[in-house]
């Protein structure tokens, strides 16, 4: 790999675009992220690092994804914090625009990836995708990079960014990173910051649900219907959760599954407390 220099930081989409002019035909792995990094955030850098020449990563907390009544202005911000992890990590370029940056005055231009973009997160946030698949075509654009990065966390997410990918013939690799677990379970969310002591305790019943679907699949349960219904029951034995949605889809398509017999992706939404949190394992891959 060629290495680089003194890690860049930049709010300036034509700054950053010198720079990268600058830099000639090297590989570029993107980590698009919205800050208040953890080690799921670090385990995609660290990927990005060993495939590619440079490592580029965006902090900006994308406000056409939430909704009116979502959590945007509380959602956790520490860039010195970011900025040193991201050192740390020998990353070369930080992006870190202002709202403004991304839509300045007059902005009219959105991307809907049509179907995928209407279920399970999308039933539940109907704008959420509309702001992701812009502010990540965007980021595209602007960095061109080789290879964009992201956690299998965000199962859906992933399928409708490929799925754009697709459909726009943008010339980027889109890499699937694992979701980063604690000990107990608990998959890694900057949200996670907004649990007390009880709630989360209470939040490992997602992984819970989640491995006890699996092992009824693995004895051989293939009904898709028993196996949310376990998903139910289980999450339901926590007083402090309360179940958005549990799902047993086709992998690619997203449609729920009536038998389990092509590779399945098992996702739910759980509020815990007020804090709402998603997981989800693949099956039958």
């Amino acid at each position: 790999m060629i290495k680089s220099g003194i890690m860049k930081v930049t709010n300036s989409i034509s700054e950053l675009r010198r720079w990268r002019g600058q830099e000639g035909a090297v590989s570029w792995g993107l980590v698009p992220t919205m800050g208040f990094l953890h080690e799921g955030h670090l385990s995609l850098v660290r990927q990005a690092r060993v495939e590619n020449d440079r490592v580029a990563v965006s902090i900006f907390v994308n406000p056409t994804q939430f909704a009116p009544h979502e959590d945007l202005a509380t959602y956790p911000r520490n860039l010195e914090r970011d900025l040193a992890l991201l050192q740390a990590e020998q990353v070369d370029l930080i992006f870190t625009p202002d709202a403004a940056a991304i839509y300045p005055s007059g902005f009219q231009t959105y991307i809907t990836v049509e179907e995928l973009s209407q279920r399970l997160e999308g039933a539940s946030r109907p704008a959420h995708f509309r702001g992701v698949a812009t502010v990540v075509a965007k980021l595209f654009n602007i960095f061109q990079p080789s290879r964009a990065y992201f956690g299998q966390k965000d199962a859906q997410q992933t399928v409708i960014i490929r799925q754009m990918v697709r459909d726009l013939n943008f010339n980027v690799e889109v890499v699937i990173g694992p979701t980063v677990r604690e000990a107990d379970g608990l998959a890694l969310s900057s949200r996670n910051q907004y649990l007390n002591l009880a709630e989360r305790a209470a939040a490992t019943i997602l992984y819970r649900a989640l491995m006890k679907a699996q092992h009824r699949y693995n004895q051989g349960e293939r009904q898709a219907a028993a196996l949310r219904q376990l998903i139910y029951d289980t999450i339901a034995q926590e007083p402090l959760a309360r179940l958005d949605y549990a799902s047993v889809a086709a992998q690619d398509s997203l449609l729920e599954l009536e038998t389990v017999n092509q590779p399945a992706l098992i996702s739910l939404a759980v509020f815990i407390g007020r804090t709402r949190l998603i997981d989800n394992i693949l099956i039958n891959s």
